[in-house]
Parts: C-alpha cells; structure tokens; sequence
C-alpha cells in the first residue's frame, strides 16, 4: 500500500525526483529582481502552518505540572510565541495549533489569534496520536503545502529561501536542519547533495555521519498525509525514512539560532542565549516563479 502511495506522489509531482541536477543556478534570484516559471505553473506562497503544542513536557517534571510546555514563559512571553512570530515573519497568518495536555489553557490565552493579528484554529487530539498522527487530523484544512513545526523550540530560519528550496528540488517534504556539536543525543542526518539518505538516531559522537540534526521545523506536500495510517504515528520514525528511502526528502541546513527546551537545564539555556529573531525578511514571502532549463548544468 505504502509502494502505491510512494508511486502516486512520484508521478502526481510536477518536478522529476532528481529535478535539481536540470537547473542552472543563474535561471533564479533568491532577491526576487526577477520571475520565471515553473513548468508554467506559478507557485503560491505558503500560507497556512500546523504547530505541534499538544505534548506532555514530561522531562520538563515540575514546570510542567500545572502549565503546558508551549506557555512557559521565556523572556517574559510564552515559548510559542516565538514560533507564531516566526509564521507571521513570513506572511504565514493562518496558523493551527494541535492541543492535548492542557489544552484549554492554550485556547484560552490565544483565542482566535487576533490579538496577535493572525487566525487561530485548534484541533484537539482525543488520545495522543503523535505528530504525524495529529497531522492527519487536519488533512481537510491543509490542502495545500505547509509548514509544520514544534511549539517548544525556537528556530531564526529563512523560511522563503527554504520553501524555494523545497519546491525547486520537487521534494515531498523538507527539513529544517541545524548543526550541533554533539550530537549523540539527537537523530543525526546524512545529506547525499540536499537529499537526505538516512537517519542514525543517537550515534556516538565519533561515528556520527554529520553533526545535522533534525531542527523540527518542516515544509510538507499535502499528499504526503495520505501515507499516515489511522492512530498513533510519528512522522520523524515512521514517514520520513519511508521519504527518504525513495529520495523524496530533502534537507535545509541553515545558520541561525536554535534552542530546543526540551529539558529544565536547555530551557534554562534558551532563556539566556536566544537573542531575538536575526534572519532578513527579503520582501514580501511570495514565491517567485521559476523556469525549469532541461539541458543546465548546475
């Protein structure tokens, strides 16, 4: 079944899967001076994210006993905050939050997201699901492609150079990927080009193929929610090394900050290091229409 599918996003993708080798670079300018097409399609913008802010912060103990991981305070605003800053950064202002644990407190304090100058919806998981099961409770809304990410990291990230990315190599889906000088404790990514290969989860440090790991922050086809089977599933374990075995998931390094708060002593950090959002805004976040050149040499 999961082959069908597999076959079916193949085939339904407007760019072969190995479209990056057909381009040439002078054909696009990331500063938006100038416009091509893309097999005569024009791309919209991104307009929609799916926030991850149901889980329980067990690790977290006590700070989380009464207030869910996602309205901690950090630098006197709420974690997901800054991921709902990042959005309306980029023009995304259709934005919904995937609540469990507490999810009333969340709803309660961002309502319909107005105060914020954005829209809000929520959709509540009844038992956890896992991220890619809690996707797929939004496959009506998310009809398009969209941005996915955790509530409870903070990530200074270029979203309109990775969405261009995204739809210049025809992938599926993209991961944001940061570098981290241990990375034993994370899932680390082997690049081959921008494709990623494969996962190691937890290598030593010594026998890591890369010090990339995943940042938790993604830009996904709609068509890839089709591969999410009914019930609990993690898109990390179950649907992205299935992406990436037939070469439809790619990586998007990038140098800004990132603090995960997954821990009392990384929150502790977070709180004390992260220095605001860094990262140019080029314009406006509208996707600029490519040409595709057969014969280009990269």
């Amino acid at each position: 079944m999961e082959e069908k599918l597999i076959k079916k996003l193949i085939k339904k993708s407007s760019i072969p899967k190995n479209s990056e080798n057909f381009w040439a670079r002078k054909s696009y300018d990331f500063l938006g001076k100038k416009e091509f097409e893309i097999i005569g399609e024009k791309q919209k913008p991104l307009r929609k994210a799916l926030v991850m802010a149901g889980g329980f912060g067990t690790r977290m103990k006590d700070l989380t006993k009464d207030m869910p991981k996602p309205m901690l305070k950090l630098q006197e605003k709420p974690i997901l905050d800054y991921s709902i800053e990042l959005c309306k950064r980029y023009g995304i202002n259709d934005i919904s939050l995937s609540i469990f644990y507490m999810g009333e407190k969340i709803r309660k304090h961002y309502g319909n997201g107005s105060k914020h100058g954005i829209s809000i919806r929520y959709v509540e998981e009844k038992e956890p699901l896992g991220t890619a099961g809690a996707m797929r409770l939004h496959k009506r809304w998310l009809s398009e492609p969209f941005l996915m990410c955790n509530a409870d990291e903070l990530k200074d990230i270029n979203l309109q150079l990775m969405y261009e990315q995204h739809v210049k190599t025809g992938a599926a889906a993209t991961i944001a990927l940061t570098e981290v000088e241990d990375p034993s404790q994370y899932g680390v990514v082997a690049l081959d080009g921008k494709r990623i290969a494969f996962f190691v989860e937890k290598p030593k440090k010594e026998e890591a193929p890369s010090n990339l790991i995943n940042a938790g922050l993604y830009i996904i086809n709609p068509d890839v929610i089709k591969l999410v089977p009914p019930g609990y599933c993690m898109i990390e374990r179950h649907i992205f090394p299935l992406l990436a075995e037939h070469g439809m998931l790619y990586g998007f390094p990038f140098k800004g900050q990132w603090f995960d708060t997954g821990t009392p002593e990384r929150y502790a950090h977070a709180g004390s290091s992260w220095q605001g959002f860094k990262e140019p805004v080029r314009g406006k976040p509208v996707l600029r229409k490519f040409k595709l050149l057969e014969n280009a040499t990269p």
